[in-house]
């Protein structure tokens, strides 16, 4: 049995998951005053479908690293020789709750968009949903700059082309090394760029040779996880981003090179976002500078600061301007959590 302790700021919260190669997660749900996950690896051996289980001790805060004397047993190499597609990992916790209340506490006007909108990456529901490093960031690469239709269609015809190879081992996705053997012809057929061939077996590769893998990626910090992956070809420091917010689940994650954050602060701001300002030859509704400064008060949420501000990004200005709906908003939030409350 490994057992996982992540710090989420504030808020602590304790789940037991089991994972195998297939993806098959069980998950109890509990809240206790020090965070713990517990995973158990099934790996399958060979055509006999034996399995057995291997423990691991790791602790690590969200930001803050343990050192590698925590490891009892390597993780790492366990699925790199026997669980190849990264045993998935699954998180679940109330931090929507929790988060909402400093989020309102430090932006009021932020209400009018909570109370029409669920954070649903960090609901109880988002939070358990099961993460597969390397399935996540492969998905990631073939989404790249596709509709959401197209990229959902070439990753099942991606998945395709290892049927049976997938069928065989029990799995629901091609390993790394699945991937490398495959010709980039075959791979091409299923409607990847020659470049975007070029990425899944960078990352490929880097998940074979252990430079990532569930124990690194669980053990890093933001910034370690982001250095880690801009080093994979075709992913650049806002795609690390965003898998550290929606994949790996982290609760302050916060992007100042995407545009529509900039213009969801602008609006929030009350400054004019139908006119862009220009500054270096990058197009900015607002300064990196005062990005950060915004941002800082609603750490160690920022996570879900991102995701209202993309929601933000589609409203008016005005919207934000009418203080008596923001307070109206405020108040029926707070009913609804009271009555929440009451039921539990």
């Amino acid at each position: 049995m490994a057992i996982i302790t992540r710090s989420r700021g504030v808020l602590n919260s304790s789940l037991s998951v089991k994972t195998s190669t297939a993806g098959i997660v069980k998950r109890t749900k509990s809240s206790v005053a020090r965070a713990s996950i517990s995973k158990k690896l099934i790996a399958t051996e060979g055509p006999s479908v034996r399995r057995r289980a291997k423990s691991l001790k790791v602790s690590y805060s969200q930001d803050a690293p343990a050192p590698p004397a925590a490891t009892n047993t390597s993780l790492g190499s366990l699925i790199a020789s026997e669980a190849h597609n990264s045993a998935p990992i699954s998180t679940t916790s109330d931090v929507l709750k929790e988060g909402i209340a400093h989020l309102l506490k430090v932006e009021p006007k932020l209400a009018l968009l909570i109370e029409k909108y669920e954070c649903t990456p960090f609901s109880e529901e988002g939070l358990a949903e099961v993460v597969a490093p390397f399935n996540n960031l492969v998905s990631g690469i073939i989404s790249q700059q596709v509709s959401s239709a197209a990229a959902k269609s070439i990753k099942a015809k991606f998945v395709d082309l290892f049927s049976e190879e997938i069928a065989k081992e029990g799995l629901s996705f091609p390993t790394p090394d699945m991937i490398l053997k495959c010709e980039d012809t075959k791979l091409r057929s299923a409607g990847l760029s020659g470049r975007k061939v070029e990425y899944v077996h960078s990352l490929a590769e880097h998940f074979q040779n252990g430079e990532l893998s569930v124990e690194v990626l669980a053990n890093s910090s933001n910034e370690d996880v982001v250095k880690r992956l801009v080093q994979v070809r075709g992913l650049g420091v806002w795609s690390a981003e965003m898998f550290l917010m929606f994949g790996l689940k982290r609760t302050d994650v916060f992007s100042l090179g995407d545009l529509g954050i900039q213009r969801g602060q602008a609006v929030i701001a009350g400054r004019d976002v139908n006119k862009l300002k220009s500054a270096k030859g990058k197009w900015k509704y607002m300064s990196e500078a005062d990005m950060i400064k915004n941002s800082e008060p609603f750490k160690p949420y920022r996570s879900l600061y991102m995701w209202y501000l993309w929601k933000a990004s589609d409203v008016s200005v005005e919207s934000f301007k009418d203080e008596s709906a923001a307070k109206k908003a405020v108040k029926a939030s707070r009913g609804k959590k009271k009555a929440v409350e009451a039921e539990e």
